[in-house]
């Protein structure tokens, strides 16, 4: 196998930059001067497999998000989506976290290219504004509710009709099937807490029987003494959604108590 021909033609279609770097047989570091905004290069393994060839990240850029983000948050709602669009436009291919593209020697240049462009545009998920933020993290609350609560015991922005016909007070999902169900709050924002504490003082003013569950997007960007008014009156809190498996199991108990 010719390396330099193999290096000219990945030179040939992204830039004159990219060196090829043999770690084994059949295998090559791919060098590019493309890199994350943090400094990191892309890292990237070129692969001979039989008469193909794969250019691969072996899992280097989704762990390389986490340092950011969540894992589970990179799995669901809005960011998920915009990962997959990425790797849907430039025919890129994931396996647990892997990622790759398969091509001949011919369009060995053109795989480069697509693939070095499907891992920065994977990257554009750090830089979601501050409100497509809060959609994303709601996104994130009602998927994970969704796995964990069967449909006809799970209702989103809930609100009560005889009560409230204007909707003043509504509760991002209410869980029925206990004697009493439970109130869940998803938390973004000083104003969101604020809501959350007015609509409980409500519903207990209109003696509504309920427990009250909160899960913040960060409940460290919350003012503490808007955070300490809501404790006040809120049975239990979540910090956030990184505490899956906590809420998981709460949930399960409660949900469990006829």
């Amino acid at each position: 196998m010719d390396v330099e021909h193999v290096q000219s033609l990945l030179r040939e279609k992204v830039t004159a930059e990219v060196r090829l770097f043999q770690e084994g047989i059949g295998r090559f570091r791919v060098l590019t001067p493309f890199c994350f905004d943090d400094g990191d290069s892309l890292a990237i393994v070129l692969l001979k497999r039989g008469e193909m060839w794969r250019l691969s990240d072996e899992g280097h850029t989704m762990m390389h998000l986490t340092y950011w983000l969540d894992e589970g948050n990179l799995r669901r709602g809005t960011r998920s989506t915009l990962i997959e669009n990425a790797l849907s436009a430039f025919s890129v291919s994931q396996s647990d976290g892997v990622l790759f593209i398969d091509a001949d020697e011919s369009q060995l240049g053109d795989a480069l290219f697509s693939f070095v462009q499907a891992l920065l545009k994977i990257t554009d998920v750090t830089y979601l504004s501050q409100e497509r933020v809060r959609s994303t993290f709601l996104d994130d609350f009602r998927s994970f509710l969704s796995a964990r609560v069967l449909e006809g015991r799970r209702t989103f922005d809930w609100h009560d009709p005889k009560r409230d016909p204007e909707r003043k007070y509504v509760v991002d999902c209410r869980i029925n099937g206990m004697a009493k169900p439970i109130f869940v709050f998803a938390l973004s924002n000083d104003d969101k807490v604020r809501d959350a504490t007015i609509g409980i003082l409500q519903f207990e003013k209109w003696g509504l029987p309920f427990h009250s569950l909160a899960i913040y997007e960060n409940q460290e960007d919350v003012n503490r003494k808007v955070v300490a008014r809501f404790s006040d009156v809120c049975e239990k809190q979540f910090s956030s959604l990184s505490a899956g498996e906590r809420i998981e199991r709460y949930l399960a108990e409660s949900m469990d108590v006829a």
